[in-house]
């Protein structure tokens, strides 16, 4: 038996995100769509489409044609899902900025897409917006003509208005841009269409059996496939409500919301179930309305998933897995899955989509339960990386599957187990880390001369990052140094955790970087043993 699977045919709907939009607000206008506890607002079904249409009316109004690109950036708000839909209405291309991105990460992402405006907060706990955005214009030439923040006069102006258009946009069309490092390089933009994100919303909706009953408690960030597609997409294809608990994630915020709003389904990476289930007050909370949910974004440690079933009363959790590439989800354990299969794999194939487990460099389908690269090809598959021809085709074949860069094994029942990472990726917490990003900023830094940058194992985050220093001659510095000299230029995850000073690093005889030696020797002078041992599904 070969390592290929076929999911089965699906009915796939063929409109765009837009139309969706106006087809559910007419079938539950009065149902609550959007539930922002920490805001204190909720929009129903109706008011969001109503949102939308206003601020699509505006964009035309600044000049935003169809195809043009405007950003996003900003922590989970009512506004947000506003945004998005939006421009969807609108014929735009919706750029999603992660809300920990600082002034380098900003600038890359402001010169690269095109960004013409931009919506985000002026200023929450962790960073003044616009001050870091100043910051980044003075970094290079852009396209941004406009800013908006939320909460002002202007933004109230522009989703209160009586303007409204219409779109032309097919469904095929681009309508989405998000950045990952991908399997290759630095960070990309992944081009999703229309297609791409309902459809993947569809899915997961169905096999999460949602209605227009159902809540989704989401603590997760927006910025991110999981929260605007297994998300907002799969509450836009069943009708379902929306929870955001907090700004940024919060374990208490979040138990609290599940249960004053009767949340019925809680996503999360494991970071953030580990954090609920070891919260002090975690007992006082009624979590008897959960039913299901989605654990994703890292390596799900199988005692947590068998604490979320019978602690917080979710016996039909599942563990989904994907890239941003494939918009996201490609395999997804079923509700009624026994407890094995749940924690021991990532589930099967989803319908509409292929998976196969092939041979590193010949790309040749294995036998069932030999491990190998697992790619994927399908509906959900990206149009490819944005101005970046080639690094598409490095990562799609011509045969059109996508090559994940993970290690999996299929077994003979159909169900994928992710078993490691081909390519140089560090996952921390659900958040995507590529060493050369970390290693090329810290390069400015006037003191080092060499670095590199790897992932260490971690109890809690699954990995932290860490970075080997070679220290320019008579140049003395300290670990706390560095991670100063990071702060504010890029994201709080990406900074290394770990810091070291070296005067040479492993390699091999002809000389390249021994990156696995790195990590053997600070795994045994950390004394990390144990948590390379976590058992992971």
């Amino acid at each position: 038996m070969l390592s290929y699977a076929r999911g089965p045919g699906a009915a796939l709907l063929e409109c765009t995100i837009g139309q969706q939009l106006e087809i559910v607000a007419n079938r539950f206008p009065e149902n609550p769509a959007v539930i922002s506890c920490h805001q204190t607002q909720r929009l129903t079904w109706s008011e969001l489409l109503c949102a939308a249409n206003s601020v699509a009316g505006e964009l035309r109004k600044l000049g935003i044609a169809e195809g043009e690109r405007v950003g996003i950036w900003a922590t989970n708000c009512v506004e947000w899902p506003v945004v998005h839909f939006a421009c969807a209405r609108a014929g735009c291309v919706l750029v999603n900025v992660n809300p920990a991105c600082r002034t380098h990460e900003l600038a890359f992402i402001l010169r690269e897409s095109g960004i013409k405006a931009l919506f985000l907060n002026e200023q929450d706990a962790k960073a003044n917006y616009l001050d870091v955005l100043h910051e980044a214009l003075a970094q290079g030439d852009t396209k941004l003509a406009h800013v908006v923040a939320f909460g002002t006069e202007r933004w109230m102006e522009m989703s209160h208005s009586s303007a409204s258009t219409g779109t032309g946009a097919r469904p095929e069309d681009t309508t989405n841009i998000q950045y990952t490092s991908g399997t290759t390089g630095s960070p990309k933009g992944v081009l999703l269409t229309h297609s791409n994100l309902l459809n993947n919303g569809v899915l997961i909706a169905r096999a999460l059996r949602y209605n227009e009953n159902d809540r989704i408690c989401l603590p997760v960030p927006m910025a991110h496939c999981f929260g605007n597609v297994i998300g907002t997409m799969a509450a836009l294809a069943s009708g379902a409500a929306l929870i955001l608990p907090s700004a940024y994630f919060d374990a208490g915020a979040t138990l609290k919301a599940i249960e004053e709003h009767r949340a019925t389904a809680i996503y999360g990476v494991p970071t953030m179930f580990i954090a609920e289930l070891q919260h002090p007050d975690f007992a006082q909370f009624d979590l008897h309305s959960l039913r299901t949910g989605v654990m994703a974004g890292a390596p799900c440690p199988v005692e947590v998933m068998k604490q979320v079933i019978s602690d917080m009363h979710c016996p039909e959790m599942t563990i989904g897995y994907g890239l941003t590439e494939t918009s996201p989800i490609v395999t997804m354990s079923d509700i009624d899955d026994g407890i094995e299969r749940r924690v021991n794999t990532v589930g099967k194939v989803m319908p509409g989509t292929e998976v196969k487990i092939a041979a590193i460099g010949s790309g040749q389908t294995l036998e069932a339960g030999e491990q190998g690269e697992i790619c994927a090809r399908g509906y959900m598959l990206m149009k490819g990386y944005d101005g970046d021809p080639e690094a598409t085709a490095r990562v799609i074949d011509s045969e059109g599957w996508l090559h994940t860069g993970d290690l999996g094994l299929m077994r003979e029942d159909g169900y994928l187990k992710v078993t490691g990472r081909a390519k140089d990726m560090i996952i921390r917490g659900g958040e995507n880390i590529y060493p050369r990003e970390v290693e090329e900023f810290l390069y400015t830094h006037p003191k080092i001369a060499e670095v590199q940058v790897i992932g260490l194992p971690d109890e809690k985050l699954g990995e932290a990052v860490l970075a080997w220093i070679k220290l320019k001659e008579s140049e003395p510095a300290t670990s706390e140094e560095i991670q100063e000299f990071c702060k504010g230029k890029i994201a709080h995850f990406k900074i290394p955790q770990y810091v070291r000073f070296v005067t040479a690093f492993p390699t091999t005889l002809s000389g390249k970087i021994q990156k696995y030696r790195i990590r053997e020797l600070e795994i045994k002078e950390r004394r990390l043993e144990k948590a390379t041992t976590i058992q992971t599904a």
